[in-house]
């Protein structure tokens, strides 16, 4: 992370400096395409969100660690403390976590409800215990937790100008997790889970030991067609949430609608061949699509200004 994303944030005390760039890594390590979204920010909002991705994703990267020689029950006591003590701290107002460090003062600074963490915690542990959803009713408990608060975590930092800039925050959030799943079938099953409806998914005549056979049938494709739908509904109920974000923060979050909710347009590219091919968004489309987004955010920045940059500037630490 730049200085100048730093400063511009009124971020100066060098532990936190510290932090704040090793959650920066993280996600430009794990998030590559949210990473580059997040740079059509303004400099001053960058190193916050960074701190949230950060958080989700060393969470997320611990319990999907398939390389780890932690069993399922090791992983869940480490997350239960690990999650505890974050939370605690949130209370205190200062943690000496490498990466909660940054989140606390994120959390300060913006004044983020806890809840929104505590959901998030829930459903981290629902994946260490939980390996198949029968009803999509049942894959919301764990989406909401793993999806739509980490858009809700983002509202205040966006300045939202509608209330109800939430609920399309959270509509984003989800769509985005259920790209992910729909793209990632396969590696899912590598992890002994299906995050498909199963009630869904029979009605097309697919059933798990279909998934676990990994050739694309017919009825698979169907089954993939009518999740990418929901995921399309999902997605075009969010856009008016977008001009509902302070014009500094919206081409961010309409980059990232366009990358993320792209994935199932590839994945329809593929013909639905997820065991065989990964769909990702290729580099030009990226390219293409932040360009032309980086200007428009650097005009909106002439016209508009940057936004806030919450106080805090002695580092409540």
């Amino acid at each position: 992370m730049s200085s100048r994303d730093l400063d511009a944030a009124g971020i100066i005390d060098p532990d936190l400096r510290a932090s704040y760039e090793l959650c920066r890594q993280l996600n430009a390590a794990h998030g590559k395409t949210y990473y580059l979204a997040t740079l059509l920010l303004p400099p001053g909002k960058r190193p916050y969100v960074h701190a949230l991705y950060g958080f989700a994703r060393y969470a997320d990267e611990i319990v999907d660690d398939l390389a780890s020689t932690l069993t399922q029950q090791q992983k869940a006591d480490w997350l239960l403390t690990w999650g505890q003590t974050f939370l605690d701290d949130l209370d205190k107002g200062y943690s000496t976590d490498a990466v909660c460090r940054a989140v606390i003062d994120t959390v300060q600074r913006w004044d983020i409800p806890k809840g929104h963490f505590a959901a998030f915690l829930h459903s981290m542990q629902m994946d260490l215990t939980v390996t198949h959803y029968q009803t999509f009713a049942d894959l919301y408990e764990y989406v909401y937790g793993s999806a739509a608060v980490i858009g809700l975590q983002m509202v205040p930092i966006l300045e939202p100008t509608s209330l109800e800039a939430a609920e399309k925050a959270k509509d984003l959030g989800v769509a985005f997790q259920l790209a992910n799943f729909v793209r990632d079938v396969g590696e899912d099953l590598d992890r002994g889970r299906v995050y498909l409806p199963l009630d869904e998914l029979a009605r097309f005549g697919v059933y798990p030991d279909d998934l676990q056979a990994r050739v694309a049938t017919p009825e698979i494709k169907s089954a993939l067609r009518y999740q990418i739908t929901r995921v399309k509904e999902l997605e075009e109920r969010s856009r008016p949430g977008i001009s509902m974000l302070h014009p500094s923060s919206q081409d961010c979050i309409e980059a990232a609608r366009v990358l993320y909710c792209g994935i199932v347009d590839e994945v329809e590219k593929i013909d639905y061949e997820v065991f065989t091919k990964r769909a990702s968004v290729p580099m030009t489309r990226r390219l293409s699509v932040a360009g032309p987004a980086w200007l428009r955010a650097r005009r909106a920045r002439r016209r508009f200004g940057s936004g806030h940059v919450r106080g805090l500037h002695q580092n409540a630490s």
